[in-house]
């Protein structure tokens, strides 16, 4: 389960506070997936029952837990318990026939009951918390309205007592959202390319989840790694074992972890790496590893990982093999993908080289940037360059940032009409440069 909200901290719930819990999952909460995913459980607990003996809780049912159904007698109900209340509750989710095996969503709305519903509580009691029960992610219009936000997915037969732990306090949670849970359905990155016809092309490649919304700078209703608690947590010290590792190495890196709150819990630091090499497009950030820390108030532990070759390869289809460029690559660690607290940067020097054929569609640039051809690439760009400063009105149009652009990304056969090099001349460059 993972706390997603919990503005002016209004978890944990106080058993002395009046609490009215509302919607049908709150009697009976959606535990498990729906098809043949069933099972027979031995017992199940819903929040109702799970509460702590002496708290003063009311319960209106609102809205069914099984489908999608709007009666107003029922929700009347609810908004008066809601108005005379403390705090609300809000018990939301997805019915079975919202998800299941063998079909795909259509939308990431949650029924329209349960929507109409929060809006009309919301009127009357500002003090709103949503606790969601739901496979997968669902758009959220209210979102900027309530005050706290519980995810509890899909908890399992105990999840009615899981779920009460937390909203009292009883267990301070430290879940981690272990995906990005977009604002809406056309955000995610397969939107384009996925549903209608007999052919599906995976044209989002690796940009999928995290990796292709914070690449994109997108907004996000929650970030890839994101969860809460009852406490605060500050990282500092950041070391590296070394900075100039070989792809034989491995690299342990460390950062001390500290409990800035008043209560025990857990936090789940994540280590990331930016590849800064520009040996490939990748994404701006990808997850290497991650720890869970216990942490009792004021107390500081070290948390280490590491990371190998593979921490920093992408797979090359020319290699049949992972590749790790020599360059540098920066190590991020902090709490979720988009909130980092350490960074530092590390130098890696690799003996991988990637195989290059030379041919008429071959970059200057990516001459340049390869040892072997270096030299080679300097003599046809200043023959480039040569062959332009024939025309005052070029030379004074082309300024000297615009000329180290152009011909980083001019492939060899514009020599032919740029430099006045002939097909002849050029196929034997080319074969020079293959040998």
């Amino acid at each position: 389960m993972v706390l997603l909200k919990n503005e002016n901290h209004i978890l944990p719930l106080k058993t002395s506070e009046k609490a009215a819990f509302i919607g049908g999952f709150a009697r009976n909460p959606r535990f498990q997936g729906g098809g043949s995913s069933h099972i027979n459980c031995f017992k199940t607990t819903n929040v109702l029952d799970s509460v702590p003996c002496d708290a003063q809780v009311v319960y209106a049912e609102g809205f069914p837990a099984d489908r999608d159904f709007y009666d107003k007698a029922l929700a009347d109900e609810a908004v008066k318990a809601a108005a005379e209340a403390d705090k609300a509750v809000i018990f939301a989710g997805l019915p079975e026939s919202f998800e299941s095996e063998g079909y795909d969503r259509s939308h990431m709305r949650l029924p329209e009951c349960q929507n109409r519903l929060i809006t009309e509580i919301l009127k009357v009691q500002p003090n709103t918390v949503i606790v969601l029960h739901n496979g997968s992610p669902v758009e959220m219009p209210w979102l900027g309205e309530i005050k706290g936000l519980l995810e509890t997915y899909l908890g399992g037969q105990a999840g009615g007592a899981a779920a009460a732990n937390i909203l009292y306090g009883k267990i301070n949670p430290s879940g981690k959202l272990a995906e990005t849970m977009p604002l809406k359905l056309s955000d995610n990155p397969s939107y384009l390319n996925f549903g209608g016809g007999e052919k599906v092309e995976y044209r989002e490649g690796i940009f999928v989840g995290y990796r292709y919304y914070d690449t994109k700078e997108m907004d996000v209703a929650f970030p890839f790694g994101y969860g809460l608690s009852y406490t605060t947590f500050a990282y500092s010290n950041l070391k590296l074992s070394m900075e100039n590792p070989t792809e034989k190495d491995t690299v342990m890196v460390s950062a001390d972890i500290t409990n800035t709150g008043k209560s025990a819990g857990k936090e789940v630091v994540q280590l990331y790496i930016r590849d800064l090499t520009g040996s490939a497009i990748r994404p701006e950030k990808e997850l290497k590893g991650f720890e869970k820390v216990f942490l009792e108030p004021g107390e500081t532990k070290t948390v280490t990982m590491e990371l190998n070759k593979r921490s920093f390869a992408w797979y090359n289809t020319e290699l049949h093999d992972w590749f790790a460029a020599s360059g540098d690559y920066e190590i991020l660690v902090g709490a979720s993908s988009r909130d980092i607290r350490l960074t530092e940067t590390l130098h890696l020097n690799s003996s991988q080289r990637l195989p290059m054929h030379v041919h008429m569609n071959t970059t200057l640039g990516d001459l340049l940037r390869n040892p072997e051809t270096a030299e080679a690439a300097k003599k046809l760009i200043q023959k480039y360059l040569s062959g332009e400063a024939g025309s005052e009105a070029a030379s004074e149009a082309v300024s000297e940032e615009m000329t180290m652009a152009m011909t980083d990304s001019m492939p060899l056969r514009a020599l032919m009409g740029f430099a006045g090099v002939s097909r002849k001349e050029l196929d034997s460059v080319i074969e020079k440069l293959n040998k």
